[in-house]
C-alpha cells in the first residue's frame, strides 16, 4: 500500500473498524505516513467506543494509547477556509466526522481512509485528486507486512 501524501486522515468508520480488529496499534505502526484523525472524529468515536460493554471496550483504550504514543495525531481546523469547507460539506454529507475529515484533507492535500460508499462518491466528485484508501486496504497491508496467515487473521475479522 502506497500513501501518496505525507498524512493519512482516518474517517470514523475506519477508526471503529481498526479498533474492532483488536490490533489498532500494530496496524498503525505499519502505515507508511503520519496517521491522523480530526478532533470531531476523536470525540465522536471515543464516546462510541466508551459506550460499548466492558468486554468490547478495548477499542477505547487502544484509541487513547495510539494518541498517547504518537501513533495517531489529532488535528483541528487551522483556518477559516477549512471551517467554511467543513460547513459546506456538512450541508452536502450530513455528517460532521466525514465533513471535517474531508475538509482538512482537501486543504492540506492529505490522503483519506474511509469505507462509506456515499462519502467516497462525494469526495471523488468534489476532490478527484485526493487518494482514498479503505479499511481493507490498510488491513491487507498490515497482514502482508506481518506475514499473517488466514488462520492468524480469522480472530481479527470476528471482532
Amino acid at each position: 500500500m502506497k500513501v501518496n501524501q505525507s498524512h493519512l486522515i482516518l474517517d470514523a468508520c475506519c477508526v471503529l473498524n481498526l479498533c474492532a480488529s483488536g490490533n489498532f496499534l500494530s496496524i498503525l505502526k505499519t502505515i507508511p505516513a503520519k496517521v491522523v484523525v480530526t478532533e470531531i472524529v476523536k470525540q465522536q468515536e471515543l464516546i462510541t467506543l466508551q459506550s460499548l460493554t466492558a468486554q468490547d471496550n478495548d477499542g477505547a483504550m487502544q484509541l487513547e494509547k495510539a494518541i498517547q504514543q504518537g501513533l495517531l495525531l489529532v488535528v483541528d481546523f487551522e483556518s477559516d477556509l477549512e471551517e467554511e469547507t467543513f460547513i459546506n460539506y456538512v450541508f452536502e454529507l450530513g455528517d460532521d466526522g466525514e465533513s471535517a475529515t474531508f475538509a482538512i484533507s482537501f486543504h492540506r492535500r492529505w490522503s483519506v481512509a474511509t469505507d462509506d460508499k456515499a462519502a467516497i462518491s462525494f469526495l471523488q466528485k468534489e476532490e478527484p485528486d485526493i487518494q482514498i484508501l479503505s479499511t481493507l486496504a490498510i488491513m491487507k497491508h498490515w497482514s502482508d507486512l506481518e506475514n499473517l496467515s488466514s488462520t492468524d487473521l480469522k480472530p481479527t475479522f470476528r471482532s
